[in-house]
Order: structure tokens, then sequence, then C-alpha cells
């Protein structure tokens, strides 16, 4: 091969939806070139020619070699990443549906015979009639497959990103349903009204705290269940067990302050030898929500900082662990050769989704009301139990799925990553929309409740102490889970 050959070779620019300057440890390799190309997903070089060795055309695969072994060190900082590389540009209708109906794993991909309810629930909804369980069950299970689609999108979204940042934004895109749902029950609810009859406070309190136990809890356990199963006993780095146990542990004793507060105070406003003359149950509950307003705003200004030492200063070591991970992936060979979306279709299917769950999730929450009111569900167990695990659902699937392929750091990960969300950016964002809607919402959880998030956060943190998982620690998770399901009821 000539001198111009081969520069005119490593300057070649390939595309998925931007340039990319080709990689020069495959642009020699025409045998890896080859194989990436009988599996439909490489990318042809901008000449349009095919089948060259001598250099005129080349293929760009979506990993650096034949074998599908690591390529960290050829990973660029900026641009798409090769494990994102889907090989083509724009939208392309058929394999759009194709690959996103393959979802992130199996289980993620059975909900898809649960679309029909989604426009089942819409058609029940505008529809007059006597159906609101009809309606809240077509929209609840509806929302799986809508949020098994995101989630999905989402994971295509961040492979095009540098690790750390790609993992922090796929754990982020699972805390959207729960802020659609958040925000939908925020909107809907009424301060003035009677729990039941227009006021969610209860079921929105409830919603946030569930949402919590449901990560630490059932996700966890079932992680450690899935990865017992296969691996006998999986080990983790402490980068990702201290510093989440240590974030959840903070903001478990931020969200207790409130309710304590409360308790410790109910006293001294009544007409027992502890009442404070002058000392009102009216101004106990406006500093209970001044109290609510300051530490919503310390709880964001926690998570700002979660998030700068996960993706910024510290990033590093984060960096490492998921790399290694990925590593130990036992499916990483197929995960490499299968089909991916472009940014473009990420985007649009992102959107859909996003769409679908809103639809969704406003019908859910219009119809709270009756079966509170009329059916006699317990707003604790609808708040803590139902509302979360439909929210969640997909983000678990996840989980589970990397804990069964080896990849236990990623699906701690995501599991409490999760939980701090909601504790530190969530939740303060329910009190913050609230407060400039109007209408008086605090963190005064009912004892019970938060008590359970406390003593959830200790017992998972002393399961991760130990940097080793296996199935009796998860099955133990999850029966806790299951008596608090039970005691909700």
């Amino acid at each position: 091969m000539g001198i111009r050959d081969r520069f005119n070779r490593e300057q070649r620019i390939a595309h998925d939806d931007g340039p990319r300057t080709i990689r020069n440890g495959n642009a020699n390799n025409p045998a890896a070139s080859n194989e990436a190309n009988g599996n439909g997903i490489a990318e042809k070089a901008p000449n349009g020619n095919s089948g060259n060795p001598h250099g005129q055309n080349s293929y760009l695969p979506t990993h650096n070699n034949a074998n599908g072994n690591a390529h960290a060190a050829n990973s660029s900082k900026f641009g798409i990443q090769p494990d994102g590389e889907s090989g083509r540009r724009g939208v392309h209708p058929w394999k759009f549906l194709k690959i996103s109906a393959r979802s992130v794993s199996t289980l993620s991909a059975a909900t898809n015979v649960l679309w029909p309810f989604v426009p089942a629930a819409i058609v029940l909804h505008f529809v007059s009639g006597n159906h609101h369980v009809w309606t809240f069950a077509c929209a609840y299970i509806g929302m799986v497959p809508a949020a098994s689609l995101l989630g999905f999108a989402g994971q295509e979204f961040a492979r095009k990103l540098p690790t750390v940042a790609g993992t922090l934004i796929e754990s982020m895109f699972g805390g959207i349903i729960e802020i659609v749902l958040f925000m939908v029950l925020i909107a809907k609810h009424n301060p003035n009204a009677l729990p039941g009859e227009g006021n969610l406070e209860y079921v929105i309190q409830a919603a946030i705290l569930g949402s919590i136990l449901a990560n630490l809890l059932l996700c966890l356990g079932s992680v450690f269940i899935a990865g017992g199963i296969r691996h006998k006993e999986q080990k983790f780095s402490p980068h990702i067990s201290e510093v989440g146990s240590g974030v959840m542990l903070v903001a478990g004793f931020a969200l207790l302050i409130p309710s304590a507060f409360y308790s410790a105070l109910s006293g001294a406003t009544g007409i027992g030898s502890d009442a404070e003359p002058g000392y009102t149950m009216e101004q106990l509950s406006s500093d209970v929500l001044n109290i609510s307003h300051g530490v919503a705003i310390i709880l964001m200004v926690a998570f700002a900082s979660y998030v700068i030492y996960n993706s910024w200063s510290h990033d590093n070591f984060l960096h490492d662990v998921l790399k290694a991970d990925e590593e130990n992936d036992r499916d990483r060979h197929k995960d490499l050769h299968k089909a991916k979306l472009t940014m473009t279709e990420c985007v649009i299917a992102i959107s859909v989704s996003l769409v679908f769950v809103s639809l969704l999730a406003v019908f859910l929450v219009e119809e709270i009301e009756y079966l509170v009111h009329d059916l006699h569900v317990p707003d604790n167990f609808l708040g803590l139990i139902l509302v979360p695990l439909v929210e969640k659902i997909a983000e678990h699937l996840t989980a589970v799925d990397e804990a069964w392929d080896n990849q236990i750091n990623f699906a701690i990960f995501h599991c409490v990553s999760s939980s701090v969300q909601t504790a530190l950016f969530n939740a303060p964002l329910v009190v913050i929309v609230a407060w400039g809607l109007g209408k008086p919402f605090d963190l005064n959880f009912e004892i019970f409740m938060i008590v359970l998030v406390v003593l959830a956060i200790i017992t998972v943190g002393q399961f991760l102490r130990d940097l080793s998982s296996n199935f009796l620690e998860g099955v133990l998770l999850v029966l806790v889970y299951l008596i608090i399901a039970l005691t909700a009821w």
C-alpha cells in the first residue's frame, strides 16, 4: 500500500448522526471489518464502495477487534463511543421497530406483549361510563412496556457517551417516570380537600418513601438473588457500596428531621402539661413547612455534589470500576454484535415513550380518588407499593439482567443511585414545585414509614459492608419488602 493510500485510509470519517474519525486499529483489519459487516451493524466509509482489501474501501465495526475484546484505550472522550455505534444514520423505520422490540434483556422484551393495554387505557379514559377500575388497571399495566421502552432508549443513548456520564444519564432516565408521576400527583393535589377526596398528600409522601424502599429492598434483593443463582457469590467495589450507602444514610437522616420535629413539638400545642401558651397547631404546621423548604434546597445541593463527585472530581474511580465490570459481562460479545439505534432514533424513542408515560400517569392519578374513596384501597398501600412498582419496573429488570450477566457493580449502582436521586432530587423537587404552585406540601412523613426507610438504609448498608453478595442476602431483603407491603395493606 502506498503512502497516499495509507494517509487517505486513516483520514476517512464514519458517521453515527455525526462525524467520527476512523480508528487506525481497525482500518487495516479486513477480517474484523468483514465480520462486523456480516452482522449488519458495520459502518461504511463515505465513498460508498465495498469489499476492497487494498484500502480503497473500509468498514467501521462497532467494536475494535474480531474477538470482541475491550476497547477502552481507543474510546474517545467526545463523540459516539464504540459500544454505541450503530453504523447507520437518520431513521430506518423497520430496523428501529425491530431493535426497539429487542429491548434491554429477554425479560424486558417480554413486556412488549403488554402494549395493547396502552391504547385500551386511552380509549377507556375518553369513553364515558363507570369503568374506573378498568381504566386504572389498563393504565397501570400499559405503563410497564412504555417504561421499558424509555429505559431501553435511555440505555442506547447512554452507550454513545463516555462510560461514567452514560451510566449517570441512564440512571436519571429511570427517574424521569417517577418525576412525571410526582408532578401529575402534585398538580392534581388539593390541599383543602379531605384525603380520598382530592387531597393526595399522603399518597405522594408514601410514593416518595415507597420508591426508596423498592430500590433498596426489592430491586437490590432481586439483584442479589439473580447474581447468586448464576454465580454463587459476587464481589463488588467499595467505591460503589460505600459512597452509595453513605449518601443514603445522610439522606434518610435529612428526611427524618421534619417528622421528628413535628412529633417532638406536637404535644406543645395541646392543653396538657407540655403545652406552650400561644403555640398552635397552625404555627407548628407552618414551622414544619418552612423546615421542609430549607431541607429540600439543601438536599438538592447535596445531589449536585453527588453528581459532580461521580462525573467530574472522582470520575476516574467510577470509570475504572464500571470498565472492569464491562469486561466481566458474560454476554459482552453478543451485545457488541447487536444492532444499535442511531442517535436520531434514540431521541424519537425517548420522546414517544415519554408521551405515553405522561398520558398513562395522568390516567392513573385521576383514578386514585375513586380507588381510595369508593373501593377503600389504603392510600399508604397505593403510594408505598403500587405506584413505585410500576414506575421502577424498567430499572429493576435492567439491574437484574446486569447481575445475571456478572455486572454486579452496574446493578448495585443502578439500585443505589436511583434511591439517591429519589431522596436528594425528586422528593425535594416535589416540595419546591408545590411551593411555587402555592400548595403547602412538607416532608412530615408518618413516623412509621420514615422509620422503615431509615432501618432499610441501615440494613442494606450492613449487607454491603463485606463487599460481596449472595442468594441468601437477596431473599432476606425481598422478604422484608413483602412484610412492609403486608403492613401497608
